[in-house]
């Protein structure tokens, strides 16, 4: 029986095939919000799972080592859920004629390409009508204060989190998918959400989502490096960006970003299109003194928000390309 991504032989709907279907439909009509206001959507139930652990188990008068085992715990039971949950979905799609409905469903919402495209065009919209509405909007796809953004900070704050997002919201999914089919997406999802959730370096959580966020880092360390490669192969098809400059980039500065993946979607869209990305900026309990990425303008405008949109549809049409290829691969006899 054909379950996870490449291994083993094909019986029942191909889950490269569904990839395909999810894809198409999640670009053309995101995904699926009008299902997920009657049932909970699989982000919100992980969510509230590792809500219900933080507050059960990090507590503040426990030692820095209790709550960094305690953590680590939690990621093990919640991959643990999550896989075997992925597991029955990919079974169901493997043995019952209409099963596949079950994960064309998970996988469209667990896909996220359509979301931060209309995310970042939100952004660019409302800096046509002022400062302040771009800053509204531009605070949810950035951690940083969007009240010490001026235009330019806005600009650049929503092309660095396209580019990041590229990769956890497009390429891992697709990624994670190939190779272990939807134990592998709802697996990385729900790490991911982890990440955001209490992976962060701060007094409450850097013992307790220590694990997390190194596992996270583990999880994007192809799929970052493949964003970075399709951001640099996109420009190749984008009249106003730079192939050369995207590869030159994303190489020489990757390594500078503060954090190991993020560098390289970001480096490759600095290069692409001059711009200088990434430098010191101000979060909500501290300030953050990173180099920049890229020796381009740090002046980034609306124009630019814009061109990373038709770099970013380009790149995602690449990331659909090889998932493609693969599949006829696979049919063909």
């Amino acid at each position: 029986m054909f379950t996870f991504g490449l291994a083993g032989d094909i019986h029942g709907f191909d889950p490269l095939a569904l990839l395909l279907i999810a894809l198409i439909i999640e670009a053309s009509v995101g995904d699926a919000r009008l299902l997920f206001k009657f049932v909970p959507h699989p982000i919100i139930l992980i969510g509230k799972m590792i809500d219900w652990f933080d507050r059960k188990l990090n507590r503040e008068d426990r030692s820095e080592m209790d709550r960094a085992i305690r953590g680590a715990l939690v990621v093990v039971i919640v991959v643990t859920i999550c896989g075997g949950l992925g597991w029955a979905v990919a079974w169901l799609t493997q043995n019952h004629d209409f099963g596949w409905i079950v994960e064309l469903f998970g996988l469209t919402a667990l896909l996220a390409g359509r979301a931060l495209y209309d995310r970042v065009r939100a952004v660019a919209l409302a800096l046509r009508e002022g400062l302040e509405p771009a800053r509204l909007e531009v605070a949810h796809i950035v951690g940083r204060d969007p009240r010490q953004l001026d235009e330019h900070g806005v600009a650049r704050a929503t092309i660095e989190s396209a580019a990041e997002n590229f990769c956890d919201g497009v390429v891992a999914p697709v990624f994670w998918y190939v190779l272990f089919g939807f134990p592998g997406l709802l697996i990385y999802k729900a790490v991911n959400t982890m990440d955001s959730m209490i992976g962060h370096m701060t007094p409450r959580y850097r013992a307790f989502g220590m694990t997390a966020a190194r596992l996270d880092d583990v999880l994007n360390l192809i799929p970052a490096r493949l964003s970075g490669l399709f951001i640099a192969l996109g420009a190749l098809f984008v009249p106003t960006a730079s192939p050369k400059g995207a590869f030159k980039v994303m190489l020489r500065d990757a390594g500078k970003h503060k954090s190991m993946n993020a560098g390289w979607p970001e480096g490759a869209a600095a290069g692409a299109l001059g711009l200088a990305l990434a430098g010191p900026r101000r979060y909500s309990q501290r300030v953050v003194d990173d180099p920049w990425i890229g020796d381009g303008t740090a002046k980034a405008t609306n124009k630019d928000i814009h061109r990373m949109l038709y770099l970013y549809m380009v790149a995602s049409l690449i990331n659909g390309v090889w998932v493609t290829a693969l599949a006829i691969i696979r049919l063909s006899p």
